[in-house]
């Protein structure tokens, strides 16, 4: 049997490896601005504690998407990049696998708020339905396997300008009630997923095709889905601790520091989003390690270069939003620390996707939430809102420190790269960076955006 023929290294797919991910932060950028001009506008139009809970449940639909994949996205660029024509097989299992994940999240969040007695439960319900339409999203597995990421960069911005669109019309109608605005959210969301489906057809093999067997698509899916699910659980379970706790109106002014830093990360998800593909391959030629160094120390140059340059201006940022919410300044200043955590850690734990160690990925992703869950139960209560950001920061430390001890582990080597010193870029930038920007009138030109609120 003739084994795999595996390209030699070529700069030209780590080119398109950057440029998708310029695209692809981009769309973000575009999605990010839409999100905060949605938070900036009902942040004024709604009650305090109606924001908060608003923020709630956006933080509770990010959790849906990741319970729906269930880890079948990855799976699915990991049976199909090197296979082309595994792909109507894998495709058609992994629908099934999303139906009946996406049948259980909408049951069980549409439930909730009836059983809890939210305002606009059945509104809640509705938008909740959003995620059975992933299902049709894998088709833009097509894309990802060719790092070409024009189209659903495209398709994403379109149904971001749908749902800010959808919101400020029903703000200028009047509408008072938070889960409307949330339904405005989703609709969105789901009108890409569909759009996705649809400039993906053309790729599709046509006719059926047998189905590949599910049992073994969930098992290598399912390691990877819990630990999707323990990501954005790290990233979104401190909203029950700091609702419980510190109350709605607090949580309100820290989610806007979490969108914040959820902007700030969008270079580190896509990079590794887009060269998941590529790491998958340089794994089997042997090259992981060599490939990871050059894919994360420019992404550490640019988290310390932002997270420098934003840092003594936290209070400014978040005043733009209303009064009160510079009260968040601290808890934003320990995310953004967390910030630069991510960009190690998410290029190192998309490595150990790559090697297709499923379980370390589970083993880091479930202690990682373990650290973020006792972080939170204890510092919460004493810190408020600036302990749930501390314990994000010990969160993402621990998912950087344990994908390197996986992948050494698993026997990569050469990660110092070619050139160990670029490791030292990060720390200099970020440094170097909040010097400068502390003298600058950055506080004069924020507040002239003031009059704006």
């Amino acid at each position: 049997m003739t084994e795999p023929t595996i390209p030699p290294p070529d700069d030209s797919i780590l080119r398109r490896v950057w440029k998708g991910t310029g695209l692809l932060v981009l769309g973000r950028l575009w999605g990010s601005a839409c999100t905060l001009t949605i938070l900036f506008v009902l942040a004024h139009h709604l009650e305090a504690s109606g924001f908060g809970r608003f923020t709630f449940y956006l933080a509770a639909f990010a959790l849906l998407d990741s319970l729906t994949d269930l880890g079948t996205g990855s799976v699915a660029v990991q049976r199909t990049a090197d296979d082309p024509r595994a792909i109507g097989g894998v495709l058609a299992t992994a629908r099934r696998i999303r139906l009946v994940a996406g049948l259980a999240c909408a049951a069980g969040v549409g439930g909730a708020a009836f059983v809890f007695g939210e305002a606009g439960a059945v509104w809640i319900a509705v938008a909740s339905l959003y995620p059975l339409t992933h299902t049709l999203e894998l088709s833009a597995t097509v894309f990802r396997n060719r790092i070409a990421w024009g189209v659903p960069v495209a398709v994403r911005a379109a149904a971001s300008t749908l749902g800010l669109t959808l919101v400020l019309c029903a703000r200028r109608s009047g509408v008072e009630e938070p889960a409307l605005f949330l339904l405005a959210i989703a609709t969105g969301s789901a009108s890409a997923n569909v759009a996705l489906h649809l400039a993906a057809r053309r790729y599709l093999p046509r006719g059926s095709q047998e189905a590949a067997p599910w049992r073994a698509l969930l098992a290598a899916a399912l390691p990877l889905g819990i630990a999707g699910l323990c990501q954005q659980a790290y990233f979104y379970v401190d909203n029950l601790f700091v609702r419980a706790i510190a109350g709605p109106v607090e949580l309100g002014r820290y989610n806007v520091g979490v969108r914040v830093m959820s902007y700030g990360i969008a270079v580190a998800v896509y990079a590794s989003l887009a060269a998941l593909p590529w790491l998958t391959r340089e794994h089997a030629a042997g090259r992981l390690g060599p490939a990871v160094a050059r894919l994360l120390q420019p992404l550490l140059a640019i988290a310390g270069l932002g997270v420098g340059l934003c840092s003594p201006w936290t209070a400014e940022l978040l005043r733009l939003f209303g009064p009160g919410f510079e009260n968040a300044a601290s808890s934003l200043r320990w995310l953004l620390l967390a910030t630069a955590a991510v960009y190690a850690g998410s290029g190192l734990l998309t490595a150990v996707v790559a090697t297709g160690a499923t379980r370390a990925v589970l083993a880091v992703s479930v202690t990682a939430l373990g650290v973020n869950l006792a972080g939170n139960a204890l510092l919460v209560r004493t810190l408020g809102i600036d302990g749930a950001a501390i314990a994000t920061l010990a969160t993402e430390l621990c998912v950087a420190a344990g994908a390197l001890l996986a992948l050494h582990g698993g026997g990569v080597r050469g990660l110092a790269g070619v050139h160990p010193w670029r490791w030292l870029a990060g720390p200099l930038l970020g440094a170097t960076a909040a010097w400068v920007s502390a003298g600058l009138p950055l506080g004069a030109w924020i507040a002239a955006l003031g009059p704006f609120s």
